[in-house]
């Protein structure tokens, strides 16, 4: 009998491994599910956009109907936003779907896709299982972003796509405008430049969307999963001058991978602005003030130069790794994320954890330095 068999590429890739629900962590500790400091998602701790909220409510009355395939509603609020013609918009359910249709229509099964070591997993996995080459491009010291290292391994190995996350997962590094224009000119028409900026608001600065009318290589990405606090309701886009870039990822796309609730409360996040700044101005408060309490430990480091809504903290004391100060967290009610089990090339000298709410940030100081103290 011949069985029916999956493809070997999508059998042998690990799947995305995202943070635990705190439901989990409650039920293996006992510890109460409100007391527990999830920081391993970058969710937006305010919870969402109001303005979307009750934009779904009005998109729920829709729900019975095939919602309009394209997202045209949607993508004009974009598109008014950032001063884009609707046309240069292609959202997706989730930036992830975003990422999954680039590397489908830009590239083909062998080709190459640049990315940094350690980068954003959701890159090589996508990759992989479609039969492309991730090449990578290893970070510096304190994941410097090598810019110059970058550009070579662009001209060496011609890639169809490179994705720059700026700011960068899993460092919450920065890239300068001016790097990403070098890039771009590097690259030439033969590369598509993938400028994911998932996490952009925390940086306080506009970000690349403007770059795209320069440079008809580039395409930006954005999510309303971390500012709009709109991560369950699945929502990305992707935006770029060049309407060529977004073409092939409309005709690619499910037709209706969007429906009524998603579209309706993102036309109203995209206008809400009090939300994201009240959002960016904690985030900001919090990553000072847990830089200022994470200083004195003599076990653990933050890694500086976060312009994110997370950081990544060192494993200095050589008696622990990354696994066993994730286990210790979670028996004392603090998610993160490790290393070694989630960003490949990371290894297990380092651990993921956001920025929250100074409840949530306090309860993380204090579980380092209990387990530092149960070491020793």
């Amino acid at each position: 009998m011949v069985m029916v068999s999956a493809s070997p590429l999508s059998s042998q890739q690990p799947a995305y491994k995202p943070g635990l629900p705190r439901e989990q962590v409650a039920e293996r500790f006992g510890i109460e599910p409100a007391e527990i400091a999830k920081l391993g998602s970058a969710e937006n701790p305010f919870g969402p956009s109001p303005k979307a909220q009750a934009a779904i409510e009005t998109g729920k009355t829709k729900i019975d109907l095939y919602p309009e395939w394209s997202s045209r509603l949607l993508r004009e609020a974009i598109g008014k936003r950032f001063g884009f013609d609707p046309e240069c918009v292609a959202c997706g359910a989730g930036e992830t779907e975003v990422i999954s249709l680039v590397i489908r229509a830009f590239s083909r099964p062998g080709d190459p896709i640049l990315m940094y070591e350690p980068c954003f997993p959701i890159y090589h996995i996508f990759a992989e299982n479609e039969g492309r080459v991730p090449v990578y491009v290893r970070m510096g010291q304190d994941f410097d972003l090598v810019v110059d290292q970058y550009i070579a391994r662009l001209n060496e190995t011609k890639p169809k796509i490179a994705f720059i996350t700026n700011p960068h997962s899993p460092s919450g590094k920065l890239m300068a405008e001016a790097d990403i224009r070098r890039i771009c000119e590097a690259a030439g028409d033969g590369t598509l430049i993938v400028l994911d900026e998932a996490y952009i608001h925390f940086t306080e600065t506009p970000g690349g969307i403007e770059l795209t009318r320069d440079h008809r290589n580039l395409i930006v990405l954005r999510t309303f999963s971390k500012a709009f606090g709109l991560a369950g309701l699945r929502l990305g886009f992707g935006i770029a001058a060049n309407k060529d870039l977004i073409t092939p990822l409309m005709n690619l796309k499910p037709t209706w991978n969007l429906g009524a609730m998603q579209t309706a409360g993102g036309i109203a996040a995209i206008e809400d602005d009090e939300h994201v700044a009240r959002t960016v101005k904690m985030i900001v408060e919090m990553r000072a003030y847990v830089t200022e309490q994470l200083a004195g430990l003599n076990s653990f480091r933050m890694v500086p130069g976060s312009r994110s809504n997370f950081f990544l903290l060192e494993v200095v004391d050589q008696s622990l790794n990354s696994t066993d100060v994730f286990q210790g967290l979670l028996k004392r009610g603090v998610i993160v994320k490790d290393g070694s089990d989630s960003f490949r090339g990371l290894g297990d000298r380092y651990l993921r954890v956001d920025v929250s709410l100074k409840k949530n940030m306090d309860r993380l100081v204090w579980a380092l330095k209990d387990l530092s103290a149960a070491q020793g």
